[in-house]
Formats: structure tokens, sequence, C-alpha cells
């Protein structure tokens, strides 16, 4: 899986056309395409010269998120769209608490977006679990069959 933290420009407001955030990511334009088509992943912003997408930090966070939900917790496109659903603020931090208008509205995003998060660290831990007991059964198997050696 990809880690967009190393890339320090991005920090400091610099963009990314698709074909950086590709090879950043290890994800196809067509893929990033599709979540943006989708709703995974907010529309990019076009330049008016070229009309190329350009990408932020958030953006790349997303795709971060994305990959981990899909690859890590085998969540498929459609349990990640939900999750999205209704603002998503918990997904890309953020963009909605710079431009909140009031600190209640700002206090109930954060709840949500806690929630939300709390929510992926249950399914993060429990699949840890089950891989972690997989890891046992096979080391018990491989003890066993090497046991065989010295019989």
């Amino acid at each position: 899986m990809m880690s967009v933290r190393a890339d320090l420009s991005l920090q400091n407001g610099r963009t990314l056309r698709i074909g950086e955030v590709a090879a950043q990511t290890g994800l196809t334009p067509r893929t990033i395409r599709y979540y943006e088509q989708i709703g995974l992943l907010s529309a990019a912003t076009e330049s008016a010269k070229g009309k190329h997408r350009h990408y932020d930090m958030d953006d790349l966070e997303q795709l971060e998120l994305i990959a981990g939900l899909r690859d890590l917790l085998g969540l498929s496109l459609e349990d990640i769209s939900e999750l999205v659903a209704g603002g998503g603020t918990w997904f890309a931090p953020s963009r909605p608490w710079e431009t909140s208008a009031s600190m209640l509205e700002r206090s109930g995003m954060i709840d949500e977006a806690l929630a939300q998060v709390d929510l992926q660290l249950v399914r993060v831990r429990a699949r840890a679990a089950d891989l972690e007991a997989l890891e046992q059964r096979l080391q018990a198997r491989r003890q066993a069959i090497e046991s065989k050696r010295l019989t």
C-alpha cells in the first residue's frame, strides 16, 4: 500500500496531476477517475489552461484510506460508499472543518468523524486478531511438518 506522507511538497500546498497521483498510489488513472465518478473521491479541481485534474494531500489520504479499507479490511466499494455517504467528514477531515460556520456545527462533525474512525478501528482490530490466529495455526502446522524430519 502507498504512503502519501513522503511527499512533503503536497503538504506545502502543491497539487499533483492524475499521473503523478497514480504513480504515488499504485492506482491507475482509470481507477482514480472511477472513484471520482462513484463519489468515493471528491472531484479533482481542473486547471483552466489544460483542464488537467489536480489533487491535494486530502485526495491522496482519501485514496490511501480507500485502498486500506478495500484491500486490508476487504470492504467492497459499495461498503466504502456507504461510509462516505452523508458527507464523510471523517474521510477528508481538513476540508469541512476549515469552512465550518459555527462551533456547534464543527463539534457535531467532530463527533461524527470520531464515531466513524472508531468503527473502522474495531474492524482493523478484528482483522488483526483474525490474522494473528491464522499466523498461529500456520506456525503450528509448520512445526508439525518440521517435526517429521526428526522421525
